[in-house]
């Protein structure tokens, strides 16, 4: 057996390789992902998430059974607050403070948020006010319900997004945002696709061996340190949006935040739409409970990021000025949670 201090020091190896698998199977899905186009790029992107952060909550939940029961609304929640708050926030205030002023087409940005909006009351608030059974948890026939609306949302979006509506997406200045992606997304060589191809399912394997490895010990630490669980959670969700967040604020300081806010919102959107109904399947196979009401603080500061981001992003321009609201507003979250 081995000794703490050994244990201590596989645990951080372990978890270095984990952060490693993560940003390498994120990385080799978006090469994939400018390689194939729209609409499939994004979907494999959104699959190739969905499938770290499954992974990650189940691995969880099932080496702590009922005591996790709360991880995915916890794990959706962080990454909502993280998103919405956290790397809007950094982008706004990274952008602001560069170019004083930056602007986006504000039609795309409605339709995310207004989805983003829905999916999160649907699947963190209404819970709590059902009547079919009690606490916050759904029935099953209701979290079924609630995973459908979850795709089709998603699916709508997707459509929206690359086939029907794609000029809501691209920035008011198109030539340039066609000038941006061929200096970052040159022509890829050949056989580079195969290998992403190969690599991206070595990194998901990765990842889930990994994070079956890794939950006891990620549990033990966050309860030794005497916090909440929910802390699991932000730790996952922090974890998953690592690449995507770095995406996005290169993005602000280029001065083109159309990108960074596609990023965000596409994270959020994935977040829910793909992971919910992806947690449901595997929670109604295995017999696991799922707690999916927040409590009555969280549901606060969900109430209040969804109306601030909305009134951030209601006009096609932002400043600074947004972006200390949004970041104020991730530092009460985390220290809430800490401090409930």
């Amino acid at each position: 057996m081995l000794d703490p201090s050994a244990s201590l020091a596989l645990t951080l190896l372990l978890g270095a390789v984990l952060i490693g698998a993560v940003i390498a199977g994120v990385h080799h899905a978006e090469t994939i992902a400018h390689h194939v186009g729209e609409p499939f790029g994004t979907l494999i992107l959104a699959v190739a998430v969905t499938v770290i952060e499954t992974a990650l909550i189940i691995s969880l939940m099932l080496s702590n059974g009922d005591g996790q029961a709360g991880l995915a609304r916890d794990t959706v929640f962080a990454a909502l607050m993280i998103v919405l708050n956290g790397i809007i926030g950094l982008c706004l205030l990274t952008g602001g403070s560069k170019h004083h002023e930056q602007q986006f087409t504000r039609y795309g940005v409605s339709a995310g948020l207004a989805m983003v909006s829905v999916l999160a009351v649907l699947t963190l608030v209404l819970p709590n006010y059902t009547t079919s059974t009690a606490g916050p948890f759904y029935t099953d026939g209701q979290l079924v319900f609630v995973a459908a609306v979850s795709l089709i949302i998603y699916a709508t979006f997707v459509v929206a997004q690359t086939v029907r509506h794609r000029e809501y997406f691209l920035h008011p200045d198109v030539e340039n945002e066609r000038a941006v992606l061929a200096e970052d997304y040159a022509p890829l060589p050949r056989g580079t696709m195969a290998l992403s191809s190969v690599l991206l399912m070595a990194a998901l394997v990765a990842v889930v061996l990994l994070a079956k490895a890794l939950s006891p010990q990620i549990t033990a630490a966050v309860d030794s340190a005497g916090a909440p669980r929910a802390v699991v959670g932000i730790i996952i969700a922090a974890l998953v949006l690592m690449p995507e967040s770095l995406a996005a604020w290169r993005a602000a300081r280029r001065n083109h935040l159309q990108t960074s806010l596609n990023l965000a919102l596409g994270s959020a959107l994935a977040t829910i739409g793909l992971t919910i109904p992806a947690v449901t399947v595997v929670a109604l196979l295995l017999d696991l409970q799922l707690a999916m009401g927040l409590s009555a603080v969280s549901t606060v500061l969900l109430m209040l990021t969804l109306f601030v981001t909305s009134l951030s992003l209601g006009t096609g321009r932002t400043t600074v000025v947004q972006g200390v609201l949004h970041l104020t507003l991730l530092a009460t979250f985390l220290f809430t949670t800490l401090v409930p």
